[in-house]
């Protein structure tokens, strides 16, 4: 084997290629490697990994928990989508709501009637 002399220096377009075509680093290994050498992420458009990878059984898992999770936060926010109304963009909505209480009532009016 032989020893290398001098030094050299790791550019962060070379860190950033080389862990595109890394297979086997960590997600924790990757990010001490990126924040390291100040490399970014591939592409701000790239979509994110999957966090099952190959693994089917694992995604449909992640899919249910998903599902559930986005059934609750629905139910949570008074929203309701059905197969016919999610193609549509939601209709925005100007509904004017009653002031909380009498002394914002009375900001109110005063500010209106000094703007006239």
């Amino acid at each position: 084997m032989e020893r290398k002399v001098g030094s050299s220096t790791l550019t962060a377009k070379e860190v950033k290629a080389a862990l595109e075509k890394s297979t086997t680093l960590t997600a924790e290994e990757e990010k001490a490697l990126r924040m390291r050498h100040g490399a970014g992420a591939p592409s701000k458009s790239a979509p994110l990994p999957r966090a099952a990878g190959a693994n089917a059984e694992l995604a449909d898992e992640l899919l249910v928990i998903e599902m559930q999770l986005m059934k609750a936060m629905r139910a949570r926010t008074g929203q309701t989508r059905t197969a016919a109304n999610a193609s549509k963009a939601p209709a925005a909505v100007r509904t004017r709501e009653a002031p909380a209480n009498a002394a914002k009532d009375k900001i109110v009016r005063a500010l209106r009637a000094k703007k006239k």
